[in-house]
């Protein structure tokens, strides 16, 4: 053969591939395959890169481990799993109940794309018990969206109530668990369809690559999700699999010292006189406490507090005294950040009144004595300009 041919022809994968902790990563759209008849044979095997190969596969295995899960599929951010989920499941003509103090870019999604599409949307207070929210919501209600806690204000619901209450009307459940990351609490196990979390936050751990996953413990619901991302030709990349199989597994322990700190900086914040209240349902007497401790296996580091009566040029102030904690909107990472939630609050349906400037905190793995000589300064600035 001619020396172009075998440059080309050369150096492909080799029968053998040595055996290492983690999955190869393969860079491939084309599947070469053995032979005419398994061209369009999608049934019993791969045919074309996009459907996922070696990290990919691995990435999901070890999620439905996590999960639970009969099935787990792979989106290119949480939002995409979240969204892709939601598609897979719901056509026009449907109804789908979603919480009111839900993620801000899901109730995008909802007011923007599925509303175009003739999906009704309608929003329920967290507040609300699961049997009288469903009993006032039509009867073309097809799916329940639940988020415990909120990633705002942290606001519980009884997730499985909610489950129960929905089976019983024939809809399905879809719960984000982001802050649970999948290990602090279980959706599956208490009776949601679809648990679906931002692996971006604390699977991926380090700030450096998005992904999301929906996972399902019944075969034929998880067939449905990896249809519905397969028809919107959705596809992550075999190295960001790789990324998130490595932070999966330091997730145990990375979750257990966000959660440690978190609730040491959350216990020394309700000691301030500058703080109204400190909404961390696992701290004792917050909000949703009992809920927490019943369900729930322990805490990350993402919870939210008031300043008591505080404008917001005063929370501005603030923020902006913070060194440590970086001003950002995504969490999850190993760094320590902060936000003013106002904004985006006047985006729920309902009125919530917080007694003064919301700010939410995601506590990283720096040591929790400097965040709170972090916030002991900014606390310092804030005494200024109240």
């Amino acid at each position: 053969m001619d020396e172009e041919t075998r440059l080309i022809r050369a150096g492909s994968t080799p029968k053998i591939l040595a055996r290492t902790i983690g999955p190869p990563v393969q860079r491939g759209s084309t599947i070469l395959l053995p032979d005419a008849a398994s061209l369009y044979d999608d049934d019993n095997q791969l045919t074309y890169g996009r459907q996922g190969l070696a990290a990919q596969a691995a990435l999901c295995e070890a999620l439905a481990e996590l999960e639970g899960a009969a099935g787990v599929t792979l989106y290119p951010s949480g939002v995409a799993a979240l969204s892709g989920a939601m598609l897979a499941v719901l056509q026009a003509g449907d109804a789908v109940a979603v919480v009111d103090t839900v993620y801000r870019p899901t109730r995008r999604f909802c007011d923007k794309v599925l509303s175009r599409y003739g999906v009704t949307v309608a929003y329920y207070d967290p507040r609300q018990p699961a049997a009288e929210m469903l009993a006032a919501m039509p009867a073309n209600l097809k799916l329940v969206v639940a988020e415990s806690p909120g990633s705002l204000s942290m606001e519980m619901q009884d997730v499985g109530a909610l489950a129960k209450a929905a089976q019983a009307r024939g809809a399905l459940t879809l719960a984000d668990n982001t802050w649970a990351a999948g290990r602090l609490f279980k959706p599956l196990a208490h009776g949601v369809d679809i648990s679906v979390q931002a692996l971006t936050k604390y699977v991926g751990g380090h700030s450096d690559v998005f992904m999301g996953s929906a996972a399902a413990a019944d075969p034929a619901l998880a067939r449905r999700l990896a249809d519905g991302i397969n028809h919107l030709g959705w596809a992550v990349a075999g190295d960001d699999a790789y990324l998130m199989l490595r932070g999966l597994r330091t997730l145990a322990l990375r979750l257990a010292r966000h959660g440690e700190s978190g609730l040491a900086v959350a216990a020394w914040l309700r000691a301030q006189p500058q703080v109204g209240q400190v909404l961390h349902p696992a701290l004792p007497g917050a909000p949703g406490h009992a809920l927490w401790a019943r369900d729930f296996t322990g805490a990350c580091g993402l919870f939210a507090f008031t300043l008591a009566g505080g404008s917001p040029a005063a929370a501005d102030a603030f923020l902006d005294a913070l060194k440590l904690f970086g001003l950002g909107f995504s969490w999850g990472g190993f760094e320590s950040l902060a936000i003013v939630c106002d904004p985006q609050l006047a985006a729920r349906g309902l009125a919530w009144d917080y007694g003064g400037p919301l700010i939410r905190l995601h506590v990283g793995l720096e040591h929790p004595a400097d965040l709170i000589a972090d916030l002991a300064g900014a606390f310092a600035a804030y005494d200024k300009v109240q």
